[in-house]
């Protein structure tokens, strides 16, 4: 008979534990950074007006499509891999590992800044083709990011490998934390004195500078701490590792890429074929997609290297486990935030200030095709995690050709709304595909009985309650805490309990 899932929890060194701390502080850390995110947004939409803005969300935009391309999908090797040596047995090889995925990042990474800085001018032109006066600055803003590509790239890449060795502490403080609250007190500053485009561009991606330091000062002690003494590595695995290391990365490295164009190209569509206004509008209204997007990552990114070892090694039980536990607790946190933002759309649009209420259907659509795509868990990492990456790049291809092919021909027509209707056409497509697929292939889902509680108890408080009127939308949030609390078993909440010390 299989053990009840609190059954499981409650052992000592359950993994289930250790994922659920993690993933507890990653996401008050990322919860913390979408807070920022937030708080950055409006003060750029703010102080600069709308074309202006406009142009700096094209502008970041380009540079994270950048970063992107320049990490090599190292985001999924640099977790997986030393994950699996460790699991494996194979810790010697830890450091040609990690040589292996760094180097190439920070080689391209130089080469794309310069590709950046050399084609600027075109970007803008191409961005802002009817805002002629914001060329200039929209250009120079550009050059600015340019510069820091390179350590945005290697900051991500350094601490994907510290999650590797499971320590999530360094993700946490330095990305979530640090830099989030660097980005908003800089940018804020900016907004005070109230100068340039290219300025509030320095303020925003300065801080990767003190990161990327620190990053790699964490890698160094994690690396340091779980070296094998006298450990040495002969020619030829070095020369195989490196072969299997990019025979997995090569495809997610594509998929990554394609994947951030999912999440941003389309801003830079809106600015190409609607203008920059209408860019600033859909880049302002989606901003609560990125806060659920750091949910999803406070989770994952918790759940992935132990995710990795257990599919390593065969256990097939436990990843399920992981999977369907994680999932019911991404959904207890995101879908009260799609539902409430839906629900209350005009309120969250208008606190940007006068121009941007055009984009609530753009909340709406995004907000249902962000409950599908929660709904479904991790389930980009999970098939990536079981060594699928060459599946991982075609269901992100055929997602990207989605949202590329209905941009091109709604966004003339309907404007950010069409830019809405082809994102969320790509995410359903996105999560459904690799669901079948890792059903099949690797024989585990998300919809354990925690995920249907979450489900249910979401929609019922949060989708329900509110059509009753201001009554129903105040007495939501109780109802629902009191739901978590006589679910919490059913939730695996215990998981998040302080561990007990042993009796002596």
């Amino acid at each position: 008979m299989a053990p009840h899932v609190t059954d499981v929890l409650e052992k000592p060194g359950s993994p289930t534990k250790s994922v659920a701390r993690g993933g507890l502080a990653n996401m008050a850390g990322s919860a913390l950074a979408g807070g920022t995110g937030v708080a950055v947004t409006w003060i750029v939409a703010r102080s600069l007006g709308a074309e202006q803005a406009g142009a700096f969300f094209a502008a970041t935009a380009a540079f994270v499509l950048g970063g992107g391309l320049a990490k090599l999908g190292t985001q999924t090797g640099l977790v997986y891999w030393p994950a699996r040596l460790r699991a494996t047995g194979r810790t010697h090889l830890l450091g040609a590992c990690l040589r292996t995925g760094l180097l190439p990042v920070a080689a391209v990474s130089v080469l794309l800044a310069v590709v950046m800085w050399l084609t600027a001018p075109a970007i803008a032109r191409t961005t802002a083709h009817e805002a002629a006066a914001v060329v200039g600055a929209h250009t120079a803003a550009l050059r600015v990011l340019a510069v820091f590509l390179p350590l945005q790239a290697l900051t991500d890449a350094l601490l994907t490998a510290t999650r590797g060795y499971r320590a999530m502490r360094p993700t946490v403080l330095l990305d979530r934390i640090l830099r989030s609250t660097l980005q908003l007190l800089l940018v804020a500053g900016v907004g005070i004195v109230a100068l340039s485009l290219p300025w509030f561009a320095f303020a925003w991606a300065g801080p990767y500078l003190v990161v990327t330091v620190l990053a790699a000062y964490a890698l160094k002690k994690v690396y340091a701490a779980g070296r094998p003494a006298g450990a040495t590595t002969h020619r030829a695995e070095r020369r195989a590792l490196r072969r299997d290391f990019w025979k997995f990365t090569g495809p997610r490295a594509l998929a990554s890429v394609a994947q951030l164009a999912l999440q941003r190209v389309d801003v830079l569509l809106v600015a190409a074929l609607g203008g920059l206004a209408p860019a600033a509008v859909y880049a302002v209204a989606g901003r609560f997609v990125v806060l659920v997007q750091f949910a999803n990552q406070g989770i994952s990114q918790s759940v992935q290297p132990r995710l990795a070892e257990a599919l390593a090694v065969g256990d097939r039980r436990a990843a399920n486990h992981l999977y369907q536990t994680a999932t019911g607790w991404l959904v207890l946190v995101t879908w009260p935030i799609c539902l409430l933002v839906a629900h209350l759309a005009g309120y969250y649009l208008r606190f940007f200030g006068d121009g941007y209420e055009a984009g609530r259907n753009v909340v709406v659509v995004l907000a249902g095709a962000m409950l599908v795509a929660t709904g479904c868990g991790m389930v980009d990492m999970v098939l990536a995690m079981a060594g699928r990456t060459s599946w991982n790049l075609a269901n992100v291809l055929i997602a990207l050709t989605v949202t590329i092919g209905l941009d091109l021909l709604l966004i003339p027509r309907f404007g950010a709304l069409g830019a809405a209707a082809g994102l969320a056409c790509a995410m359903v497509a996105n999560n459904l595909l690799p669901l079948i697929q890792v059903g099949r292939a690797v024989g585990v889902h998300p919809f354990g009985r925690g995920t249907r509680a979450a489900a249910l108890l979401s929609l019922a408080c949060f989708g329900v309650l509110p059509f009753a009127g201001l009554a129903g939308l105040l007495l939501s949030v109780p109802a629902f805490l009191a739901g978590v609390w006589l679910l919490r078993r059913r939730l695996a909440l215990d998981a998040f309990k302080p561990r007990t010390p042993a009796n002596p």
